[in-house]
């Protein structure tokens, strides 16, 4: 309550102020308008020459920093590149002097003039004009305890944005980031597709949708929790090598690797397998480590990550015995193992006792890079089994800093073993959900090439290329709890 009190005073103080300006005969509108012929900060310095008196500037941004030094002001103005100090004596502002004075910290100007130096050696606009673009109303973090509350910088993403020059980079790394990947994959013959967010059926991975409701129809939908039905109809269309990068939505809890609404790459290549996913993942990841990053080691929360390459492949059943001790073949010692970790085992199934006890054994070890391949084929039913070995499956998870990045499948295309698979998968389902989607069988049984299938966790691997160590710091508004202010 006294933080919320002591907003509305400097708010108060702020409307006060913008009073006082709409009285200026030199400004037509505090919310300005259309201002042209500015340059970026930080170009406009790179390309300053000591000496030359000709330079002229025109920049526009908002105020972080102001000093009010009596005939002189300056102001600190951040722009998308950086910032730039601008100076104002009263001698060349002249008319404007009043507006100068009345400028505070969070405003919005545009300001022009000749290009110099502080004696200090600074780099500074020296402006003759002064244009106020929009006047802030509510004061910089600062002033009111600051974004220290972290819930707080989340809710307010566009405070933190400024406030917080490497929430930015973060951001904009985040974009080039993506921007490098779609490259990388269209120089490789993928076609970027747009599949549908909203589907009648909820397929293509194991997770609780989102439901809403279509009024003209009068049907319920499911926000789609992955795209990968639809990305294949299009292998059995003749588009061979396919990739999108959109949002997933998954009803299921929040954590620091976990957001209901997230990002991710899926692609499917026809005529390979899960070993050219493999591939193709750690170029493109090596890639952006390469890009983006000092140096192969990097520092994510507590641990030490080292992308040299090559990068470990170990089978699922080696790394259980590694870390569990249990040999996948005996589940009596995985069982028991469970009981010992605390795990309620009774009533699951064998395959599904052996993924909890490496999930609480094994995860938490893979720092490094680390193909996890050749999974229970039980616990895939979109993939392709081993020839050699038909109960495990040809399907890779890449964990890094003891997350999962990627999922990838040599990809089933038999009809037959599809849908006796999807019949499996439904009957632990809850009636709204337990859809056969038929239409998927059909268009499997017109012919989809064998092919390869990888999804890559777009936030979490930004998290890892950043440090950031909470999804929500590389989302820009991840989903919070509503809060009322009383």
């Amino acid at each position: 309550m006294a933080k919320q009190e002591e907003r509305s005073k400097y708010e108060h103080q702020r409307r006060e102020k913008l009073a006082r300006i709409r009285q200026l005969d030199s400004v037509e509108d505090p919310y300005g308008g259309r201002y042209d012929g500015t340059e970026a900060a930080e170009a406009v310095k790179s390309r300053f020459r000591d000496g030359d008196e000709t330079q002229q500037a025109r920049c526009a941004g908002r105020i972080v920093l102001l000093r009010d030094i009596g005939k002189l002001v300056f102001i600190t103005l951040r722009d998308r590149s950086g910032t730039i100090q601008v100076g104002m004596s009263r001698k060349l502002m002249s008319e404007q002097w009043q507006l100068t004075k009345l400028l505070e910290l969070g405003d919005i100007i545009g300001a022009a003039g000749q290009l110099g130096k502080t004696k200090t050696g600074e780099i500074t606009i020296w402006a003759d004009s002064l244009t106020l673009l929009s006047k802030s109303l509510l004061p910089p973090p600062e002033k009111f305890h600051g974004l220290s509350d972290i819930d707080l910088r989340y809710r307010q993403r566009y405070v933190d944005l400024w406030a917080n020059p490497e929430v930015m980079e973060r951001f904009k790394k985040r974009s080039a980031i993506m921007s490098t990947i779609r490259g990388f994959l269209e120089s490789r013959g993928f076609l970027e597709v747009e599949t549908p967010m909203m589907q009648t059926i909820a397929g293509g991975a194991a997770a609780k949708p989102f439901i809403t409701h279509h009024n003209s129809l009068n049907m319920d939908l499911f926000l789609r929790i992955a795209p990968e039905l639809f990305l294949k109809r299009l292998l059995v269309g003749g588009m061979e090598r396919v990739f999108e990068i959109n949002r997933n939505f998954r009803n299921e809890g929040l954590s620091r690797q976990h957001n209901p609404e997230f990002t991710m790459l899926e692609l499917y290549q026809a005529y390979a397998d899960y070993n050219v996913m493999m591939e193709l993942t750690e170029e493109i990841i090596s890639l952006l480590v390469k890009k983006y990053c000092q140096g192969s080691r990097l520092q994510f929360d507590d641990k030490t990550v080292d992308f040299s390459q090559p990068w470990r492949r170990a089978t699922y059943s080696e790394l259980l015995k590694e870390y569990s001790g249990c040999d996948i073949e005996d589940i009596e010692a995985v069982r028991a193992r469970a009981k010992e970790l605390g795990l309620d085992e009774d009533e699951m199934d064998d395959v599904v006792v052996i993924n909890t006890v490496f999930e609480a054994t094994v995860e938490d070890n893979l720092v490094d890079p680390t193909f996890v391949i050749d999974y229970p084929a039980a616990l895939c039913p979109l993939t392709k089994p081993k020839k050699d070995k038909p109960e495990y499956a040809e399907r890779f998870e890449l964990f890094i800093a003891a997350m999962e990045i990627a999922n990838a499948y040599t990809e089933l295309n038999d009809p037959a073993i599809q849908e006796e698979n999807f019949r499996i998968q439904l009957r632990g389902q809850q009636e709204s959900m337990a859809t056969m989607d038929s239409d998927f069988i059909s268009a499997l049984k017109y012919g989809m090439p064998p092919a390869g299938g990888l999804g890559i966790g777009i936030d979490r691997l930004i998290m890892v290329l950043t440090g950031a160590a909470n999804i929500r710091d590389v989302i820009l508004f991840p989903l919070l709890q509503p809060v009322t202010e009383s």
